[in-house]
């Protein structure tokens, strides 16, 4: 007697199989995290609609941009305003000065949150630790506006309380403010007052991911606080010092441009014009939006580069990188 038997199931394809995982992967994250992704939503926005929504603006530096037909009716010029940058008489004074200034605030803001995070770290008055971490993190939450004015009138020749002290040793005033040479430390002193303390988070931070038997067993082997902080303090921050550097080197050029607006003057136009204000006197000042917009795409070219480079150098001298 013939017994009829079912046919063989044929498998799904491999292919289709692990689509279907997939999709099943990524409903369970999105509803076991839908409220987190609520939270990052305004963020998403920020970036879209004010970082880069703006980059189509950018076909301008490549236009002889009129205000009156338009980005699309505008002629094109191709790379017209970017060689009038480079055969601009001032050319190299701006990069030098933009280079300067970014490279004095890599080297000395960079190592003051680190300095006063060690600091703070071997602090054992919990009291007196938490008032110079709260004094240090208030001068971030001051605008750049007041932050300035702060610094012009500390600074005044007249009235200002670091002439006062300097005539009180008997020297003469010193007007800062018409000095070239006295712009760089001036600005750098006050970036670093405005932003160790908020900087001084990331590695306050890092510094609690560290095991304290390490410092157990330091101390047992009659490791003194200055080769414990040299031994397990340091090597164990050593990840988040090397992003954040990498992060800075991509900032060299990118000097904010608020700070040095309200502290310069044409007396210091020598040692205090960089990219960014000369982009802001041609492109608003003289209405050249297709000239200001080459200058200021050229300069985020170059960080770009320096980035990538400082991450290259990262990932093959130690194990830390971005990416």
């Amino acid at each position: 007697m013939r017994t009829n038997t079912p046919a063989a199931v044929k498998p799904m394809p491999i292919s289709q199989a692990t689509k279907g995982t997939k999709r099943v992967a990524y409903f369970k994250m999105w509803k076991r995290g839908k409220y987190l992704f609520l939270l990052f939503l305004p963020t998403l926005l920020f970036y879209l609609l004010f970082k880069y929504v703006p980059m189509f603006g950018l076909v301008i530096s490549f236009k002889n941009y009129n205000l009156f037909k338009g980005i699309w009716a505008s002629e094109w010029v191709g790379f017209k305003y970017y060689k009038l940058f480079w055969e601009n008489p001032d050319f190299f004074k701006l990069i030098y000065n933009t280079f300067m200034l970014g490279i004095y605030r890599l080297i000395f803001g960079f190592l003051a949150p680190i300095v006063l995070a060690l600091l703070l770290n071997e602090a054992r008055n919990a009291v007196f630790k938490r008032f110079v971490q709260t004094v240090s993190y208030l001068p971030h939450f001051i605008s750049n506006v007041v932050a300035a004015s702060m610094v012009l009138m500390f600074l005044s020749p007249s009235s200002g309380i670091v002439n006062h002290l300097i005539t009180l040793l008997g020297f003469e005033p010193i007007n800062f403010m018409v000095m070239p040479g006295m712009f760089r430390p001036v600005y750098v002193i006050s970036e670093i007052w405005q932003h160790v303390g908020w900087e001084t988070i990331i590695y306050l931070a890092a510094l609690t991911s560290i095991d304290p038997q390490l410092y157990e067993a330091a101390e047992m082997d009659g490791a003194s606080r200055w080769n414990k902080m040299m031994s397990v303090t340091l090597p164990g921050i050593a990840p988040a010092i090397v992003i954040v550097f990498i992060l800075n080197v991509g900032h060299v050029l990118d000097i904010g441009f608020e700070k040095v607006f309200l502290l310069y003057n044409p007396a210091i136009y020598e040692t205090a014009d960089i990219i960014s204000t000369y982009v802001y006197r041609t492109g608003i000042g003289q209405g050249n939006y297709s000239y200001a917009t080459a200058i200021d795409l050229f300069t985020g070219i170059v960080s770009l580069i320096f980035i990538y480079s400082a991450n290259w150098v990262s990932r093959k001298v130690g194990e830390t990188s971005l990416w």
